[in-house]
């Protein structure tokens, strides 16, 4: 079945769709893993966009229920080189197609991506439109341009949780409190903030000795204080920070009450409680295979990657707030630390669901941050 690609500068790109009839809208960003598509698919964070890989074969290995990275598909649409309808994984419970029609999510193949990347690679992340439906290229173009884009809107509140809820048996459990696990003897209580949480997060808190309690994403500082937890998580999630309504100002009021770990739109909305602002990268990072230095060490990570703003730390008081890692492609911010709380963030994802293990000592760095701040007294009450 015929598709088209439609981009907001009037580039047009003909491909076929491997799921049937459909159309999506969003920005078109790309990602350069060469595997790991089904966590790709299942990121909250890419809510609003259509996404292209930009390895040339997907789907050779399936899907199946244990890669979900939160309950359901966020893109609104896939783009590949070649489609492999015949998947070989003795886990796969499903093929890529099927996964993507449960959802009534559009596939397309058959076309240049490697043309697709290198335009926006030149011209920046921009709107586009994938349509089955609509044959004619300057109508799709004028809706490209009609859409209203990312910048500036509250994607957090289209996939963060409506109630509280806790973490076990590598799944959601119900509850508003910390005790849904009866005898569980988890060492470390922690509210993690679900701007969009992704599920290994979970997974990686639980098994170095944390109970999480996951919270929606405006819940009060008041409410997480009457927890009387011994951290804080905030989680990654879609678009752009400065377009989530009531929970820079949550998080600011506990910065210094309690130790604080931030990844991806978690470590921008640190920065903006900081005192901060954050700018729309031109084409983001996204991938597996990002290369980060972190400065204290000079030890460079290779490292998984998802987002579209980056912290300005020429916005932050230097004398306050510290640039702990810079990404080594360009330059930019993907780490700080707040210099007399404890509360540090990575731009990064050191939940490596896909991607390479480099980074998981970030959560090991949370635990010792939260075991010192309860040696030393210190209450959130």
């Amino acid at each position: 079945m015929r598709a088209l690609i439609a981009l907001e500068d009037g580039t047009i790109f003909h491909g076929r769709s491997f799921t049937g009839a459909g159309e999506a809208v969003g920005e078109i960003v790309f990602n350069t893993s060469m595997s790991g598509y089904q966590e790709v698919l299942t990121d909250p964070s890419y809510n609003g966009q259509i996404v292209t890989m930009t390895y040339p074969l997907i789907g050779n290995y399936g899907v199946n229920a244990e890669d979900m990275e939160s309950a359901r598909i966020h893109p609104t649409a896939f783009l590949i080189k070649e489609y492999q309808p015949h998947h070989s994984n003795y886990r796969a419970t499903a093929s890529l197609a099927d996964f993507l029609k449960q959802y009534s999510i559009l596939g397309v193949e058959g076309f240049d991506t490697r043309a697709l990347v290198r335009h926006i690679r030149e011209a920046g992340a921009m709107k586009g439109v994938v349509s089955t439906n609509d044959a004619d290229p300057d109508s799709l173009v004028e809706r490209a341009r009609a859409w209203p884009g990312l910048v500036g809107r509250d994607l957090v509140k289209e996939v963060s949780c409506n109630e509280p809820y806790g973490w076990g048996n590598d799944g959601p459990v119900p509850g508003n409190d910390f005790t849904f696990i009866p005898g569980d003897s988890s060492d470390y209580k922690v509210v993690a903030f679900d701007f969009g949480i992704k599920y290994n997060q979970l997974r990686l808190l639980t098994t170095k000795g944390c109970r999480v309690l996951v919270v929606p994403a405006t819940t009060s500082a008041a409410a997480v204080r009457a927890l009387r937890p011994d951290g804080i998580f905030l989680s990654n999630g879609p678009g752009d920070p400065e377009g989530i309504d009531g929970v820079v100002d949550n998080v600011k009021a506990l910065v210094g009450v309690l130790p604080i770990f931030g990844i991806c739109l978690g470590h921008q909305i640190l920065g903006l409680a900081y005192g901060g602002s954050t700018y729309k990268l031109k084409f983001g990072h996204r991938g597996a295979n990002q290369p980060v230095k972190e400065l204290a060490t000079g030890k460079v990570e290779i490292t998984a990657q998802n987002h579209g703003f980056c912290v300005d730390m020429n916005s932050l008081a230097q004398d306050k707030v510290e640039l702990t890692h810079i990404n080594l492609n360009d330059n930019s911010c993907e780490g700080m630390r707040h210099i007399h709380y404890p509360a540090f963030s990575v731009q990064y994802h050191p939940e490596h669901a896909p991607g390479p293990h480099d980074a998981e000592y970030l959560f090991d760095r949370f635990i010792t941050m939260m075991r010192e701040h309860r040696h030393s007294g210190a209450s959130a009450s």
